[in-house]
């Protein structure tokens, strides 16, 4: 891999880990007020490369708006967290890695060039697949979590009802109050009605 891939991938796996860290929910102002803030620093860089020409405007350009794709996806993440957040998230970071090393590769030619610009590919596959990956087992350690959850608490229900049909038998040694205030005992321990 040349070293414009390397550097894309890099720059993924480092955002991948920043936006992990910094996961948390926020109110919709926060939110709204992200939004502002990316417009206008991508409206910003946008303005700044064009003092730049040739293809260094463009790599440039692609690298504002990775940035911005990004940054949303990443507000977005924060606002309403969730697997498929998670997913987009990465599948942004992923796309831009692409467009930038795709710009890059631009600076090359002929077969150079070809392989350059598969390479970027390849790393855009390879990062998209992973993002795939990780979501499927997301969601599919959710629902085994959420399986378990019920099966702990159709366990504990059982559990539960066998303790009481034991103390109900026990109620069944005495007579009159005492039977009664054991069977309210029992009903109050075991949560019946």
């Amino acid at each position: 891999m040349n070293s414009h891939g390397i550097h894309a991938l890099a720059a993924a796996t480092a955002l991948a880990f920043s936006a992990a860290a910094a996961a948390q929910t926020m109110s919709k102002d926060q939110y709204k007020s992200g939004k502002d803030g990316i417009a206008a620093e991508y409206k910003a860089e946008k303005e700044a490369c064009g003092s730049l020409s040739a293809n260094a405007r463009d790599i440039c350009k692609a690298e504002a708006g990775g940035r911005e794709k990004v940054a949303k996806a990443e507000l977005e993440a924060n606002f309403k967290p969730s697997v498929q957040a998670s997913y987009k998230l990465r599948v942004a970071r992923a796309e831009a890695g692409y467009a930038v090393a795709k710009e890059k590769c631009d600076d090359s030619a002929g077969n150079v060039k070809d392989v350059c610009v598969k390479e970027a590919k390849s790393a855009e596959v390879a990062a998209k697949a992973d993002a795939k990956s990780r979501m499927k087992t997301a969601t599919a350690n959710n629902v085994a979590s959420e399986k378990g959850a019920d099966a702990r608490n159709e366990a504990a229900t059982a559990k539960r009802d066998a303790d009481y049909a034991v103390a109900k038998e026990k109620c069944d040694t005495f007579a009159g109050d005492a039977k009664a205030n054991c069977m309210n005992d029992a009903k109050a321990r075991f949560g019946k009605s």
